[in-house]
């Protein structure tokens, strides 16, 4: 009987006192390489074109103004997160991306390197969006106070939706699957159709979180200059 729901979340695994749960987050690393010397397979082309895809739509949110290459962090940011919410999936391995150690990682560094370059490089730009376009001059102080504070909770909010949405269908699916054995052999056929179609829910969701996460830092990438 498990004393925590959430304590299935928690890296446990360890060797001399060296947690092996986040290996999961580097074996994506081991896979890469070879993508660059072997000739490529169907689903490497797949993966190039969808790639590519991204480029596009990325090139597009951050406008002609934006840096060549700026979208290549945007792709990988995409990349490492799809593969470690999918990998997260499989049994007896640990969801990286569950965790606010990983999702405020990778969310606090980008936020506070897009505010440092915008406030350094284009202060008058970042003070003009503090005051939205057309805001009554009695209203300017409150909307000044809520953009600020709208702005500093983005990397919480970012890092929260991540392991909030991966959380939710992970814990769902385990408390399901501890139900099974005291169940009647009627019911487990219905259970088992249950688990796959939470199984491929979670699949879009790995897909789509990966996705509004990379889409939300390129936004605000985009309000920099």
């Amino acid at each position: 009987m498990m004393v925590n729901l959430f304590s299935v979340f928690d890296p446990s695994t360890n060797i001399l006192n060296f947690s092996l749960n986040w290996l999961s987050s580097f074996i994506g690393l081991m896979m890469i390489p070879p993508m660059f010397w072997i000739m490529p397979s169907r689903s490497q082309i797949m993966w190039n074109n969808i790639l590519l895809i991204l480029h596009k739509e990325f090139k597009t949110l951050l406008g002609n103004k934006s840096h060549l290459g700026s979208t290549f962090i945007f792709i990988s940011l995409f990349s490492i997160i799809l593969f470690n919410n999918f990998i997260g999936l499989f049994p007896y391995i640990f969801t990286s991306s569950s965790h606010l150690t990983f999702t405020l990682t990778l969310a606090l560094p980008l936020w506070l390197s897009f505010m440092l370059y915008g406030w350094i490089n284009y202060t008058n730009h970042m003070f003009t969006h503090l005051v939205p376009q057309g805001t009554p001059s009695i209203l300017m102080p409150f909307m000044v106070c809520i953009e600020t504070i709208s702005n500093i909770i983005r990397p919480g909010t970012l890092a929260v939706r991540l392991s909030a949405n991966m959380i939710a269908g992970h814990l769902l699916m385990t408390l399901l699957g501890n139900t099974g054995p005291s169940l009647m052999w009627s019911i487990i056929s219905l259970l088992l159709i249950t688990q796959i179609a939470l199984l491929t829910l979670e699949a879009a969701v790995a897909i789509i979180q990966s996705y509004v996460f990379a889409i939300l830092s390129t936004l605000y990438s985009s309000e920099v200059n």
